[in-house]
């Protein structure tokens, strides 16, 4: 095997277990005897030379990384631009990875980062550089391509699955005298996999939630506001779950916060839980609460599924054998061979075939009416939220999760000047 050290970096909205993918690759590449930098807050930690030596962590340390949530190593929203279009910056990139010897790249994150591992193993090969490139899956949206499922969105799922169960209790015993309609707002900007998945908080007609609104259905207001009083009417109360990224039929987010994009180009959303509150009271006057989790979704590692921290893990690991094997260019993807029993493998697919491309909700598993989801939806999502992930408790009765030293290597370049 060739000598060079292995980068690691995150990027994009953190997870419950993406830390557990960062333990994984740093105990596969520590046993194969590869030092292990992780740039810190992203590509912008590669940029700047902002590098963290994990050597100075115990394994302790490391291994405790796997229950812990957030990004060790911090992360950041940064889309580099094309080659010739950024070609500045991808200079001092190259010039960064020489100055370390870097010779494998890990980048964990969506789709977007997906993209950006693409384009620097474009650059290693337009620059003759030795260098290996592979994306790791990230995502509570569960939007990647290819991949059957991501890690973070099982964790994320039996969150919102979890949270709507049990409010939905609350509600029903409040709801004579009091509340009668509460709303739930699930992230997902064009995908409704995390809404769709608070589907399996319930099952019959008169279970909560009586209404899922996603991206992939156009939502009308007549309509919603129609079926949200049926329900009150035939089962006393409404439990709704909306996505974040609903829209209209003339593809306006409802709620679009007017804040311009983000560096993704993303729109900035917000508050369609409370937008939809505020027509259900003023129509329909029904006394109504809303919530917006927001980023308890992607943070609660106490209720992440064990299936999707296994599957956290197995990426990372295989992600580092894929890249000292010299599999430039790919991403190790969960396959699903059975449903039930679930049984999954990893294999490597093209980051062509992921960088920017998203995939949506299938037509078969939402429902007829676009309120609900199908047999088939909860056959796919049932066995991503299965089993308790381990999770150590302190004597005060709280996880006890662990903060990496993070100390930085020296730095060989002069200052990064964006």
């Amino acid at each position: 095997m060739r000598q060079g050290t292995l980068l690691y970096a995150q990027s994009g909205g953190v997870t419950a277990v993406i830390n557990a993918t960062a333990s994984a690759v740093i105990q596969e590449a520590r046993a194969r005897g590869v030092t292990v930098l992780a740039a810190r807050n992203g590509i912008l930690g590669a940029l700047r030379e902002d590098l963290i030596d994990t050597r100075k962590e115990s394994i302790a340390a490391i291994r405790a990384l796997a229950h812990t949530p957030g990004g060790a190593f911090g992360s950041c929203r940064f889309k580099l631009k094309s080659l010739d279009a950024d070609q500045a910056r991808y200079q001092r990139l190259l010039e960064v990875l020489q100055a370390h010897d870097v010779r494998w790249f890990l980048y964990n994150g969506g789709n977007d980062s997906a993209d950006t591992a693409l384009k620097v193993s474009q650059l290693a090969r337009a620059s003759g550089y030795d260098l290996t490139c592979v994306g790791v899956p990230k995502t509570i949206d569960n939007d990647l391509a290819v991949t059957d499922t991501c890690p973070g969105f099982g964790s994320a799922a039996k969150y919102t699955a979890v949270s709507v169960r049990e409010a939905a209790l609350d509600v029903a015993a409040m709801a004579d005298t009091s509340t009668r309609v509460f709303i739930y707002e699930a992230m997902g900007r064009h995908a409704g996999w995390l809404a769709a998945a608070a589907g399996l908080a319930g099952e019959g007609p008169e279970q909560a939630p009586h209404i899922i609104l996603l991206p992939e259905r156009a939502y009308d207001e007549a309509t919603f506001l129609a079926k949200v009083q049926a329900v009150v009417d035939q089962v006393g109360y409404c439990v709704v779950v909306a996505s974040e990224g609903i829209a209209d039929a003339d593809g306006r987010f409802v709620a679009d916060a007017g804040g311009g994009t983000d560096s993704f180009g993303h729109t900035q959303l917000g508050g369609v839980a409370a937008h939809l509150a505020g027509r259900v009271k003023d129509v329909l006057g029904l006394k109504v609460h809303w919530t917006l989790p927001d980023y308890l979704q992607r943070s609660a590692r106490h209720l992440a599924s064990r299936t999707d921290w296994e599957q956290a893990q197995a990426v990372g690991k295989a992600a580092v054998r894929m890249a000292l094997a010299g599999q430039n260019g790919v991403m190790p993807v969960i396959v699903r061979s059975s449903d039930a029993p679930y049984r999954w493998k990893i294999e490597a697919a093209p980051l062509q075939k992921i960088a920017n491309h998203e995939k949506k909700m299938p037509a078969g598993f939402i429902r007829r009416d676009g309120f609900g989801i199908t047999a088939k939806a909860r056959a796919y999502l049932r066995p991503l939220i299965k089993g308790e992930a381990p999770l150590p408790y302190g004597p005060d009765g709280l996880p006890r999760y662990v903060t990496l030293k993070n100390v930085a290597v020296k730095r060989r370049l002069p200052a990064y000047e964006a």
